[in-house]
Parts: structure tokens; C-alpha cells; sequence
């Protein structure tokens, strides 16, 4: 388990830069509530996008982004209202641009690739 824990933090750290180097600024890392907890929260333009990190180091069990299942994104459209809930000092949640991003890294024999998928819900 260690290495698969491993792994999803490289991932992490990886997306994070992947986003900064974007334009994106990083917001949190690891929040969580009683309901689960989001990977990343940035802002970019006037967004707030919550990112949902899927790392894997080969393709044998399929993309990364194919674990992102609709019960997931269901539960990741209620973390992320718990996180707009819990910001006091932004604009009232309706007010508020949001949206949810996946993003999928592969780190295997053949090198990195990031995919970046915008507003999958």
C-alpha cells in the first residue's frame, strides 16, 4: 500500500504543477470534511475548480480518468459545496463560478503524460 500511496502523491505533486504552470493558483491540498476529501482546490480566473487527481503508472487497468465513476463525481459535487460552505470570507456559493476538474497521470516506463479534463460536471 505504501507505494500505491506514494504514487498518488507524486500524482498530486505533479498535477499541482501541471495547474500552476497553467495560470491556476493553488488553493488547498487534501481538504477534507466529514464527507471525503478533495485533492486539490485552485482558482483560475474567476473560477474556483475543485481537481480530482487519478494517478496509475501504466494503462493495464485502463486510464486514469475511467476511475471517475458517476457516484464519485456525485460525491465530489457535495465536497465541493461543503468546501464553498466552509470559505466564510468568498462570495455566497450561488454567486460563485465553480467547477469540477479530473485530471489523469500515467508514470510509467514510457515516460509522464498529464491529462487534464475541464468541467466534467
Amino acid at each position: 500500500m505504501a507505494r500505491k500511496d506514494e504514487l498518488g502523491r507524486a500524482g498530486e505533486q505533479l498535477a499541482v504543477e501541471h495547474l500552476i504552470a497553467a495560470g491556476y493558483t493553488i488553493l488547498e491540498r487534501n481538504w477534507r470534511c466529514a464527507i471525503g476529501e478533495i485533492d486539490i482546490v485552485a482558482q483560475h480566473g474567476g473560477t474556483t475548480v475543485v481537481v480530482e487527481v487519478k494517478t496509475r503508472s501504466g494503462l493495464g487497468f485502463g486510464h486514469p480518468v475511467d476511475a471517475v465513476t458517476p457516484r464519485k463525481l456525485s460525491r465530489l459535487r457535495r465536497l465541493a459545496g461543503a468546501w464553498c460552505e466552509a470559505q466564510p470570507a468568498l462570495p455566497t456559493p450561488r454567486s460563485r463560478e465553480l467547477r469540477i476538474d479530473v485530471i489523469g497521470v500515467v508514470a510509467g516506463r514510457e515516460g509522464i503524460t498529464i491529462d487534464h479534463l475541464q468541467q466534467v460536471c
